[in-house]
């Protein structure tokens, strides 16, 4: 399976850089590919080195200005002109996507996913993998959405809550 993860190109603490270590593994073990941002840094970095020490495949899709910052060992690398380009390209990469801990990048990359798969543009399984409940309040939000209207279909069809890297991977081989 070729899984898309949007997360932070930030260097974090170990409530965040545990649970990716942790997805990483179990995708590099379990044969799969990560398709991520290509950066070299960060929390991009951990799910990088995690992914190919456990044996999984890389795919990386930068951005030119960001360029200077891709990984070399990646299995492939391509380099797009923008950033809307390279979301178009992650998602057409992906049979999956994660969405872990990021800033307003990430924010940008998971509404865009799910507002895509709102109005069945795909129907990939998306996954926000909820590292120490960081995501607890735009979880409250979505729901909210729902309660109230702002969503046609349900918030279920739209995007799974998983609270670790193990329940993430197995609802995605479920699906």
């Amino acid at each position: 399976m070729n899984i898309c993860v949007f997360c932070s190109a930030a260097d974090l603490d170990d409530r965040y850089t545990a649970p990716a270590r942790e997805f990483a593994e179990l995708i590099g073990k379990g044969g799969h590919t990560l398709v991520w941002g290509g950066s070299d840094v960060g929390l991009m970095k951990v799910m990088a080195d995690g992914v190919q020490e456990h044996g999984g495949r890389l795919v990386g899709v930068s951005v030119e200005f960001l360029a200077e910052r891709a990984r070399g060992s990646a299995d492939e690398m391509v380099v797009t002109k923008d950033l809307a380009e390279r979301k178009a390209q992650l998602l057409a990469r992906a049979d999956a996507v994660v969405i872990m801990v990021g800033g307003t990048g990430t924010l940008d990359e998971a509404t865009e996913i799910l507002e895509l798969k709102k109005h069945g543009l795909h129907i990939k399984p998306v996954v926000l993998l909820n590292a120490a409940g960081f995501y607890d309040g735009l979880k409250q939000q979505f729901q909210r959405m729902e309660a109230e209207g702002f969503l046609p279909r349900p918030l279920s069809e739209l995007v799974h809550f998983a609270e670790n890297g193990v329940e993430a991977m197995t609802y995605l081989e479920a699906v």
